[in-house]
């Protein structure tokens, strides 16, 4: 059986464990002001492209997983490449000489 939680009027607030077919309460269990059923956001969160998609441990999901590491593995393999380029050409560039003009 759920529990639900009620507020009064008055600032009150009490749960009461009911099943779900039972009528709200109308009136507070403390002071006897008209009480309201308070309701919450539901605990549920869907993330990603699909929950239905991601739920459930198919090839098809397996295959994703799998190609986007490779793919993110191929763009950090690229960036070192490029970064190790650029410091190895800035490292041969030829440095001003500091000797007289003939």
């Amino acid at each position: 059986m759920p529990i639900y939680e009620y507020r009064c009027n008055k600032g009150h607030s009490f749960d009461v464990m009911q099943r779900m077919a039972d009528d709200a309460l109308d009136t507070c269990e403390v002071c006897g002001a008209p009480a309201v059923r308070v309701l919450h956001a539901p605990a549920v969160h869907f993330k990603g492209s699909g929950f239905y998609n991601t739920d459930y441990g198919t090839s098809r999901r397996k295959r994703e997983t799998e190609a986007a590491a490779k793919e993110g593995a191929d763009k950090h393999d690229a960036k070192q490449k490029d970064k190790k380029a650029s410091t190895d050409s800035s490292s041969s560039s030829p440095s001003p000489s500091s000797g007289t003009a003939d």
